[in-house]
């Protein structure tokens, strides 16, 4: 009797510690589904918007954030606060016509509305936040909107130009500039064909998985023209992220195929050209690329600024001497970037003036012209000494590369076999990442 006791007792203890365990169990489930539910489900601009009455609008013609604000009842002491603790994250003057804002409006006991937060859209991505708080204090946040990235593979045959192309495919207009900068060393876009195409893998941004936000990385690229095919194949060496032929060649030349972009040759280098002026045949021994005034030109080379003033006929011209006994010239400017004089030291791709019409010119253009060993050449005909290409050490793992990218550029490949990242890669059958040479990193 003792024992059944005992064993009743110890069961009712078991039973009560059970019930207690659960009873704690549940508790925790309830807790975590309270939290749950007291999370903001509906963050717009990393604020709760269930708190509040939003409201949309848009900056009109002439109209200033301190009036819009005034518009809802923020007094002018308040506005003046906010404008100098703006100035060094969003200055109030920076707002433009078009641009959209919200506003976060709570209401008092009394019914009367209060504006707590105005939210403007900088920028398809950017945005800032001006809040409004007790004891007249102010705060202004600037921020950017979540996005997703979305991989893509575009193909499209040029009928004009790589632009045009863009535009009649519907892709983004970022792509353009970016291909142009991947192929600048290479491909000559001034000498575009009906027929060349262009097959891009390339990152785009959506926010809310909807509205396009510009592009990210591209992850290889194909461009054929006149026949002949220019892969562009990503890879780090050197410790950063280039783009490289398909045989490990850079993409980088020593001269770039041209010094200004978005323009057409309106003429070429001859020995016996009708001059537009003059009426005479002379020679034209440069490349005239016709643009708008002020069109930004680039330097095409490395080099120290040899002269910069009138030149007669060529009107106010830059020449450039560049290592390999190459000298540059830029003719017909309209003027020149700013710390360009006799002597500066410019980098490849760097400003150094814009399109004009001086001289003896009929319209804004820009005439280009290249001497080697103090012989005319044309710029169109020069050749070209690749940069650096990859190193012995690290050709196994930019193959490897290569062969992923091109596969996916010329067909389909599984998601887990392309490559979505060249900072630690491994290669197959080997167990540790692969680094790239001179290091890894930025």
């Amino acid at each position: 009797m003792g024992y059944l006791r005992i064993t009743i007792c110890a069961l009712l203890l078991a039973a009560a510690g059970a019930c207690g365990r659960n009873g704690s169990a549940e508790a925790e489930t309830d807790a975590e589904a309270a939290q749950e539910e007291s999370a903001p489900q509906n963050l717009l601009y990393g604020i709760d918007a269930e708190e509040y009455r939003t409201e949309t609008g848009e900056v009109g013609s002439g109209e200033t954030l301190g009036k819009i604000l005034g518009s809802y009842g923020v007094p002018a002491r308040t506005i003046d606060l906010l404008d100098r603790k703006s100035k060094d994250v969003f200055p109030l003057r920076s707002i433009r016509a078009g641009q959209k804002y919200t506003t976060f409006i709570h209401e008092d006991s009394l019914y009367a509305p209060h504006l707590d937060y105005l939210a403007y859209e900088i920028s398809t991505t950017e945005y800032v936040v001006f809040g409004f708080h007790d004891n007249d204090s102010v705060s202004v946040r600037k921020d950017s909107k979540p996005y997703t990235l979305r991989r893509t593979k575009k193909s499209a045959v040029i009928n004009s130009s790589l632009w045009g192309a863009i535009m009649e495919h519907d892709l983004p207009y970022a792509l353009a500039a970016e291909m142009e900068d991947i192929y600048q060393w290479t491909v000559d876009f001034f000498g575009i064909q009906k027929g060349d195409s262009f097959t891009v893998i390339y990152d785009e941004r959506f926010i809310d998985d909807t509205v396009s936000a510009g592009i990210g990385r591209v992850w290889g690229a194909k461009f054929t023209q006149s026949g002949k095919e220019y892969y562009a194949i990503p890879f780090r060496q050197g410790g950063k992220i280039q783009y490289w032929e398909a045989d490990g060649g850079s993409l980088r030349k020593q001269l770039l195929k041209a010094p200004l972009k978005y323009t057409r040759i309106s003429s070429r280098f001859t020995y016996a050209r009708k001059h537009p002026i003059y009426k005479v045949y002379r020679p034209h021994t440069g490349v005239d690329y016709a643009a708008p005034k002020g069109t930004p030109v680039h330097a095409v080379a490395d080099g120290v600024v040899t002269f910069r003033g009138w030149g007669g006929g060529g009107g106010n011209t830059l020449k450039i001497k560049h290592p390999g006994n190459l000298v540059t010239g830029y003719l017909h400017l309209s003027g020149y970037a700013k710390g360009i004089r006799q002597g500066t030291h410019v980098s490849q791709g760097q400003l150094i003036g814009y399109v004009g019409s001086t001289g003896a010119s009929t319209g804004p253009h820009l005439d280009y012209r290249i001497w080697k060993n103090g012989k005319p050449i044309d710029p169109l005909k020069v050749p070209q000494e690749p940069a650096e290409p990859i190193s012995k050490q690290n050709r196994p793992l930019f193959e490897f590369v290569r062969d992923r990218i091109t596969a996916e550029l010329n067909g389909e490949v599984k998601p887990e076999e392309r490559i979505t990242q060249l900072d630690s890669l491994t290669l197959p059958g080997t167990a540790a990442p692969a680094q790239a040479e001179n290091g890894d990193k930025e």
